[in-house]
């Protein structure tokens, strides 16, 4: 299923704590095609998992939020002159 590609945790499960836990997103490696992410726990900051980003996914996932950023800045379009 496509739809969750790009999946992000927001808790994961620790044994540590014994019980779901919420994470922190901390990057990780930087490689030339991809960025390697590790998930910590907010309670121990043992880790959790990881999560790997492609290139592509990072170009599509910055041209999606320059996208929004116009869309919310032109509000009034510019012939009205205000």
């Amino acid at each position: 299923m496509s739809q969750f590609e790009n999946l992000r945790a927001s808790s994961l499960y620790c044994n540590k704590c014994a019980k779901a836990m919420p994470v922190r997103e901390m990057l990780l490696l930087v490689l030339p095609d991809k960025e390697i992410y590790d998930y910590l726990c907010t309670g121990c900051s043992a880790s959790l998992g990881s999560r790997e980003v492609s290139a592509e996914d990072l170009r599509m996932s910055q041209v999606s939020k320059a996208a929004m950023k116009g869309r919310r800045n032109s509000g009034i379009p510019s012939s009205f002159g205000y």
